[in-house]
């Protein structure tokens, strides 16, 4: 292959990957509404769902980016009466990866009482988009009501 021919190939390589990795740090902490019935089994978790809505962080021992999650959860956990923050280290658990389709960490999912997922997040959201996604929920819980 002559040298012109091979950079630009190498160009064009470098090209794609650049475009692909931009287009997956845009997905990054966006909420995806979760429609159908697809449930959280609480005895997966080891906690009790929340009255209102439990945050549901799986995480894995070399996550960098989890421990920011698991502060904003807890703290938007705290503020929000009936909220919890449940978090499951997939690196025990790696069944439940497969089960939940966790392909990253933080993946974070936002369940109602009854165990109903209704929103999911991949990476770190931000706390306004979690804080949307609950009143989204709580809008929700009052229409069924």
């Amino acid at each position: 292959m002559s040298l012109p021919i091979a950079l630009v190939v190498v160009a064009a390589l470098l090209a794609v990957t650049v475009l692909v990795g931009v287009l997956l740090r845009r997905r990054e902490g966006r909420t995806v509404t979760v429609h159908g019935d697809r449930h959280v089994d609480p005895a997966d978790l080891m906690h009790p769902l929340g009255a209102r809505a439990t945050l549901v962080q799986f995480s894995t021992e070399f996550c960098v980016r989890c421990p920011q999650a698991r502060r904003m959860l807890g703290s938007v956990a705290a503020e929000r009466a009936g909220v919890v923050h449940a978090e499951v280290d997939l690196t025990s658990r790696a069944d439940l990866a497969a089960r939940y389709k966790v392909l990253s960490t933080p993946t974070i999912l936002l369940v109602d009482p009854d165990g109903r997922i209704r929103s999911r997040f991949s990476g770190v959201p931000t706390r306004a988009a979690v804080l949307e996604a609950l009143d989204g929920a709580d809008h929700l819980q009052e229409v069924r009501s």
